[in-house]
């Protein structure tokens, strides 16, 4: 069930990313798949992502145009026979390769935005993978919950026929009934906690009060990984080594950019002078070119270099530390999986019995009520640890969607 669930989002998702319009959230149950194309439609930061890429765009546009020429008119003298006036219309030259350079660092810019784009799809992912699987969780908690009160309940009514029938004391009947105060106070932090879970993932998608009834899905169906080998081998193709590669590519493109700007530009000038005292006018051609004597824009091609050095000392920082999460992931899976094989296995039917026989037990007078009471509290924890180990390998595989950014 879990693999038939985790292809439909992970087919699903690439297309729902680009949705402009949120999905209507629906009024019963949510699948995963639903919660997925609703982040994907109507989460804020995604959304933002997206307006930083389409910026960007215009940035690139940008840095392919040429420089404007400028027109000056100059004039000597005021007397009207006497004075000169000078047109002149002067374009700027790029040299250097300055107009291409530009261009690419626009265009590794874009770059980096797209990388952030999915960077951030694969966090709101599992983000809301993370979510849907609390929900689960949470009701899965709230249904151990109402099932130990009505444990106690039944327990609290068999005590109070035996004390009525003088097989026990009225002790037992006591305790039978803070028992059941006590679960359902326990009743009640499982409602908060359900609550808590369903607000935070419809936040997801911007909802502040949800409208999905429950959470639509089976937490005890156990996920599997591939191999370490493959999975070390998709890292490579990891969201933030994406980022971090693309960090680096527009960090070089901005070094060649002030690379070219030591280049002087050269400035075209054509135009016309006017005499009125001589009657007749005159072309004017010039050029001119600023001398690089002091500022040959050293400081910033430092700058740069070094910020080139700092964006490679990061690409292997951040393969080092997705590795190191990557590997710690994988060891939270492995253990969270087999506590819930040995729980499933061995620990829940045994602590199953011995609450059956205890009850049989209490129900013929060879047990007292502590008995029956110790039993129901090792079948009810036996049961939140089998829950808790099943989110907990959730959580994980969750986490390594999150580092991989794919379909592990």
């Amino acid at each position: 069930m879990f693999k038939y669930v985790l292809s439909l989002y992970m087919a699903a998702w690439p297309a729902c990313a680009l949705a402009l319009s949120p999905v209507p959230e629906p009024s019963g149950p949510l699948t995963l798949e639903t919660a997925l194309a609703l982040a994907a439609g109507a989460n804020a930061d995604l959304s933002a992502a997206r307006h930083e890429l389409l910026a960007v765009d215009g940035a690139v546009r940008q840095a392919g145009l040429l420089p404007n020429p400028s027109l000056s008119v100059e004039r000597v003298d005021t007397r009207r026979d006497t004075r000169e006036t000078t047109f002149l219309l002067s374009q700027p030259l790029e040299l250097g390769g300055k107009r291409q350079a530009r261009v690419q660092a626009a265009l590794r810019e874009r770059d980096s935005a797209s990388a952030q784009l999915g960077a951030r799809q694969a966090d709101i992912r599992a983000d809301v993978i993370d979510g849907w699987f609390a929900v689960l969780a949470a009701q899965e908690q709230l249904r151990l919950a109402q099932e130990a009160s009505e444990l106690a309940r039944r327990a609290a009514a068999a005590t109070g026929r035996r004390v009525v029938a003088g097989k026990v004391s009225p002790v037992e009947e006591t305790r039978a009934r803070v028992a059941a105060s006590t679960v359902q106070l326990d009743l009640l932090r499982a409602r908060g906690t359900l609550a808590t879970a369903r607000k935070r993932l419809a936040a997801m998608w911007g909802n502040p009060a949800p409208r999905f009834e429950k959470a639509d899905g089976e937490i005890d169906k156990l996920p599997s990984l591939p191999d370490q080998a493959l999975l070390h081998h998709r890292l490579a193709r990891a969201p933030a080594m994406a980022l971090a590669r693309s960090e680096l590519g527009k960090r070089e493109a901005l070094a060649k950019v002030e690379l070219t700007r030591r280049v002087p530009d050269v400035t075209f000038n054509v135009g016309s002078k006017r005499s009125e005292e001589l009657g007749r006018s005159q072309a004017v051609f010039g050029i001119s070119v600023p001398l690089p004597l002091f500022d040959r824009n050293q400081g910033n091609v430092l700058e740069t270099a070094r910020r080139v050095d700092k964006a490679r000392d990061e690409l292997s920082s951040t393969a080092l530390r997705l590795d190191a999460e990557l590997a710690q992931a994988r060891e939270e899976f492995d253990v969270a999986r087999e506590q819930a094989l040995a729980l499933r296995g061995e620990i829940l039917p045994g602590a199953q019995s011995a609450y059956e026989a205890a009850s049989t037990g209490f129900e013929y007078g060879k047990f007292g009520f502590l008995d029956v009471l110790d039993a129901q509290r090792t079948l009810l924890e036996a049961k939140s640890q089998y829950l808790n180990a099943l989110a907990a390998a959730h959580r994980a595989r969750s986490a390594i969607g999150r580092i991989l950014g794919e379909d592990q």
